[in-house]
């Protein structure tokens, strides 16, 4: 198309747009509405998705928490009512009985559940916090961000060593923060019995199983403590990544109530929580929310672009007689359709860059005022620039072939018809 390299079609374009500029300005108002609301709306549904896997990281997702009740049924001799518990040797049974569990962490707890917390002291200050026995391997399923030492290994549950990992909020309490005390070789009382600690974590704010007020022991010197023998308070189990979780969970209640004579329709005996299926109905609820984002923005675009093009009709009935006397000098239909249609593209192509800078501007604002909370799951708001550049392909394409409504008025207008027009 030769026109778009005349630089008459180009001061055409401009005196056009200038002699109307309130019309031309409200025009571009609604696709560039449409583009700021599509950047702006993807930009929040990525900055909330980049928000739950900033809670969720390091956090292992496709996991299962079970814990004993009470059975409501009664079988095999035993009356209804029955306290049950969950054992050590359930670890080795399981994972041989079901072979999609990746691994187990058992866990027991005081502070937890309902259940009070424990006392701890040290230099004549006291205070009460959650105290958890825990496993090393507990340590991949609720990673803990470390800023001091290290996390219970093998040997300190092997030797039920009396060591601690302790909260950030009890190392405040404690230890000189001010001044940035070391806490690490040091003790705290719990219990009446000294704690050497070994290691200071910080929870994840705003989410995450754990909080800065609770501390982690080996659990085999928590059962010895507590003369809980080889009882379990409760068992994080982590599925292979392929695994279907909810599968797992029935063949664990399955292979629980075999070995300890529960009636298989008992639904009370163990509970359990699907981490896995609560965070599929997250990541579906995200899904489903940048895909509505992207229908909004595509369709209040759509209704910009055909905004235009009833402005174009306004704009070719005004200038009916110009056009009867570039066709009377001997402009052809093609070269009346292109100007129209150019001026269709330009007016589309402008209001869409304008409200993808505006777009953008009010992304990088939400980043700044929330690069720091910790109260919201909102985090990073960005969007995919592919998406981006195919709305507005989308877009400059729907301008023109809109455009064809008001080019092919003006094509078909006769000369002489115009040029008696007023």
């Amino acid at each position: 198309m030769n026109i778009i390299f005349k630089i008459d079609t180009w001061q055409e374009i401009y005196h056009s747009l200038r002699n109307n500029k309130l019309r031309t300005f409200l025009t571009m108002i609604g696709v560039g509405w449409g583009m700021f609301l599509f950047v702006a709306l993807l930009g929040a549904a990525k900055g909330m998705e980049n928000g739950f896997d900033k809670i969720f990281s390091g956090f292992a997702t496709n996991s299962i928490f079970l814990w004993a009740q009470n059975t409501t049924i009664p079988y095999d001799g035993f009356a209804k009512g029955r306290k049950m518990n969950l054992h050590l040797s359930d670890l080795e049974l399981l994972p041989r009985k079901i072979s999609e569990i990746d691994y187990i962490s058992p866990q027991n707890s005081r502070g937890n559940f309902g259940s009070p917390g424990e006392s701890f002291s040290r230099n004549g200050k006291k205070a009460t916090y959650t105290l958890t026995g825990d496993y090393p391997i507990g340590n991949k399923i609720s990673q803990k961000k470390l800023i001091y030492g290290r996390y219970i290994n093998d040997a300190d549950v092997t030797g039920s060593k009396n060591v601690i990992v302790i909260g950030e909020e009890i190392y405040k309490n404690f230890f000189d923060a001010k001044k940035n005390e070391n806490p690490l070789g040091k003790s705290v009382n719990v219990k009446g019995i000294f704690f050497h600690v070994i290691g200071v974590f910080r929870a994840q704010k705003g989410g995450g199983p754990e909080n800065d007020q609770s501390a982690y022991i080996p659990l085999s010197t928590f059962t010895k403590t507590y003369n809980d023998g080889d009882k379990v308070g409760f068992f994080a189990i982590v599925s292979k990544p392929d695994a279907d979780l909810s599968l797992v969970e029935e063949k664990v209640k399955t292979e629980l109530k075999q070995k300890y004579n529960v009636s298989p329709e008992d639904t009370n005996a163990f509970g359990s929580f699907n981490l896995g299926k609560e965070f599929k109905k997250l990541t579906g609820f995200l899904t489903g929310m940048q895909l509505l984002t992207i229908i909004v923005g595509t369709l209040t675009i759509l209704a910009g672009v055909i905004a235009i093009s009833n402005i174009l009709l306004i704009t070719v009935t005004e200038r009916t007689k110009e056009i009867g006397i570039r066709r009377a000098l001997g402009a052809k239909p093609a070269e009346v359709r292109n100007q129209i249609l150019l001026e269709s593209v330009v007016i589309t192509l402008v209001s869409g860059i304008l409200g993808f800078i505006l777009g953008i501007f009010l992304l990088m604002i939400l980043n700044i005022l929330t690069k720091d909370q910790d109260k919201f799951p909102f985090y990073n708001p960005t969007v995919n620039y592919l998406e981006v550049f195919a709305a507005m392909a989308v877009m400059v394409i729907l301008g023109l072939l809109i455009g064809m409504i008001p080019a092919q008025r003006a094509v078909r207008i006769r000369p002489i018809e115009a040029l008696r027009s007023e």
